[in-house]
């Protein structure tokens, strides 16, 4: 296993985390039970995995539940983080982002999981009805109570992030130190803006289904694709994205697969882990050999032909005001050309900005 700092913090977690989607039975997407679960959080901390992401929400707190039992004993070895924000009944103040919903939902969250503490409490999203003020001084009271070590968010846009940063700052108040965002080689979006100020900020990123709901394991393809009746045919996968797009990243996938002797899955995961300002990746599974797969992506080291034929399958544009920055940025400043000349080489990903996409 490999380790960062989760975003400004001095905290080290392991480059994949284990996600828990999958424990518990309320929400159809796994169905593990308190047996499969402890086992599935033993064979992760077995590999390394130190890093374990959950929220309230997940089957209404029995994912919270089934953890909280799998983990006695071994607390203070593990990172812990959570979410609040999505509704948890029918009662209007139990969910938001306010400081009631917050007060209630750390310590219901603290209870199920048997600790004292969370290491990373996480919004789950923007909360449009509730003053950004009473979100983050709430989130401040925590940590200066101790029952929260860091904060961070999930699902912001860029301005959102970057107005509450200067909240935080200007109050002086406990700063965000992470965005749980989606990204994958079929939902590039967080290139156009989110990265870069993640990156200008220090905040890191956690990335959520980095396989687009399992489409990137390869399992699917235009000569395969999903059967009458599964949750791809009928519904569509997990998160969207233009499916013709799709086929032909799992074509690269395999391809750069091949030649690795490796699954696609796990060059999926290597080519996230690879990007910019990324903290961990969020890994997730109902059997052991699909996480033992997804784990070993830390390890797969994807040359330049790699990831070139990859961004090229998955290459979303840059969209303005993009590109108009990034040629101001070509034409008025030298440092670029001096720091990356290879990139502005003739057949360089950036000879073009407006058609190609930006790797930071």
């Amino acid at each position: 296993m490999k380790y960062r700092r989760l975003g400004n913090t001095g905290l080290i977690v392991s480059a994949v985390a284990l996600g828990t989607m999958q424990f518990g039975k309320k929400m159809n997407m796994g169905g593990l039970d308190q047996d499969a679960t402890s086992a599935m959080i033993k064979f992760a901390l077995d590999r390394g995995i130190n890093f374990i992401d959950t929220a309230d929400v997940y089957s209404l707190g029995e994912s919270e539940t089934l953890i909280g039992n799998a983990i006695k004993g071994m607390r203070e070895e593990l990172v812990v983080a959570t979410k609040a924000r999505l509704p948890m009944s029918e009662n209007l103040n139990r969910s938001g982002a306010t400081r009631v919903n917050i007060m209630r939902g750390v310590e219901s969250s603290l209870r199920r999981l048997q600790t004292d503490y969370i290491d990373l409490y996480q919004i789950h999203g923007w909360d449009s009805n509730t003053p950004l003020e009473e979100t983050l001084r709430t989130l401040d009271d925590l940590v200066r109570q101790g029952k929260v070590r860091h904060i961070g968010f999930s699902n912001y846009l860029s301005w959102q992030g970057a107005t509450a940063l200067a909240l935080q700052e200007k109050l002086n108040l406990e700063r965000y130190a992470t965005a749980q965002m989606y990204y994958s080689l079929v939902g590039r979006g967080l290139e156009h803006e989110f990265q870069s100020f993640a990156e200008y900020h220090n905040v890191g990123i956690l990335v959520w289904s980095p396989l687009a709901g399992g489409f990137l394991s390869g399992k699917y393809d235009r000569d395969n694709p999903a059967p009458s009746g599964t949750r791809f045919a009928e519904a569509g996968p997990f998160v969207p994205f233009d499916r013709e797009m799709g086929y032909r990243v799992v074509d690269a996938l395999q391809k750069v697969a091949s030649q690795h002797g490796v699954s696609p899955a796990r060059v999926a995961l290597a080519w996230t882990l690879a990007r910019p300002a990324v903290s961990s990746v969020i890994i997730a599974a109902r059997k052991h050999e699909h996480l033992d797969d997804n784990i070993a992506a830390v390890d797969l080291e994807l040359s330049a032909e790699d990831i070139r034929v990859l961004d090229e399958a998955s290459n979303p544009g840059t969209p303005y005001p993009k590109w108009m920055v990034l040629q101001l940025d070509v034409a008025e400043d030298p440092r670029p050309k001096a720091l990356y000349p290879e990139r502005y080489a003739d057949g360089g990903p950036w000879r073009d900005l407006r058609g190609t996409s930006w790797k930071g």
